[in-house]
């Protein structure tokens, strides 16, 4: 009888150790896949900027130093993307959202460039993308909260120690990248 008890109980820990496991890979995934989704959009947004900055400069007139600056910026996430290095590239995103506000505010002073259809379409287009990252960047970080929730909780932590499992970063940006962006300093540059 005390065999049986005692096979049950390292059966029964067994298993539980299987279920923790199991619910820390499950997370680990999904602030993979929350990521991966996070990626998709950035590529798309990153190939669409190209395109608006040769728009842009089909007007002689339009500012080169801020389109200079996108590009440098564009390269810089593209960087930091490859390196998979999470709070570089919010970092970066945030500096690069900044440059696009921009770019439209002096897009406003140049009448034939905001009437200029395929201007108009690459920042709608924009706009969609910039309002999805921003969606997938709730997903992930609430992914990455729930993974570390479970890596930093006890008895969790146990198995996520012995077994590598780590704590995630979240996609964050500062504060002031948060604010609303001031227009009539973007015109003053």
């Amino acid at each position: 009888m005390t065999k049986w008890i005692i096979a049950t109980a390292l059966g029964l820990a067994l298993l539980y150790l299987i279920a923790l496991y199991n619910g820390l890979v499950r997370l680990r995934h999904e602030v993979t896949r929350s990521w991966a989704n996070i990626d998709v959009l950035l590529k798309q947004r990153h190939d669409e900027l190209p395109k608006l900055v040769a728009v842009c400069q089909q007007y002689a007139r339009f500012e080169q130093d801020t389109l200079t600056r996108v590009m440098e910026a564009r390269s810089a996430v593209r960087d930091a993307r490859a390196r998979n290095d999470v709070p570089r590239i919010g970092a970066l995103e945030e500096q690069l959202r900044g440059l696009l506000a921009q770019v439209w505010a002096v897009a406003e002073a140049y009448p034939e460039l905001s009437a200029d259809a395929r201007f108009g379409e690459l920042s709608a287009r924009i706009s969609r993308l910039e309002d999805a990252i921003a969606d997938r960047r709730e997903l992930y970080n609430e992914a990455v909260n729930n993974l570390n929730v479970r890596v930093e909780s006890f008895p969790d932590t146990l198995v996520a120690q012995a077994l590598g499992f780590t704590p995630a970063r979240p996609l964050t940006f500062a504060a002031r990248d948060k604010a609303d962006v001031d227009i009539a300093a973007l015109f003053q540059r």
